[in-house]
């Protein structure tokens, strides 16, 4: 039996400027899996049907429902926090 393991990141702060990152990083999740959605033959259907390979998720970042959204971002802060931990620094170039 498969029994996740993630590592602890309670410990992790982030500067505001890679919060603000995080909402970006949960867009561009989505897209990546929009895209691979479409690519598998998936299509926009008002209930989800894993037959039909219908969703109602294929819609832009924006048009989700909150709870999506919180998903996306919980996997792109969670991301954001474990590089952090591992000791690697986030750089802009600007």
């Amino acid at each position: 039996m498969y029994h996740p393991t993630p590592l602890i990141t309670d410990d992790i702060e982030l500067p505001e400027e890679l919060m603000e990152l995080t909402e970006e990083l949960a867009e561009h999740v989505h897209d990546i899996w929009a895209a691979g959605r479409i690519a598998e033959g998936w299509t926009y259907g008002e209930i989800r049907d894993g037959r039909k390979k219908t969703t109602p998720l294929l819609v832009p970042y924006g048009e989700l429902p909150e709870e999506e959204k919180e998903y996306d971002r919980r996997t792109a802060l969670e991301s954001i926090k474990l590089i952090r931990k591992m000791g690697y620094r986030l750089v802009r170039d600007v």
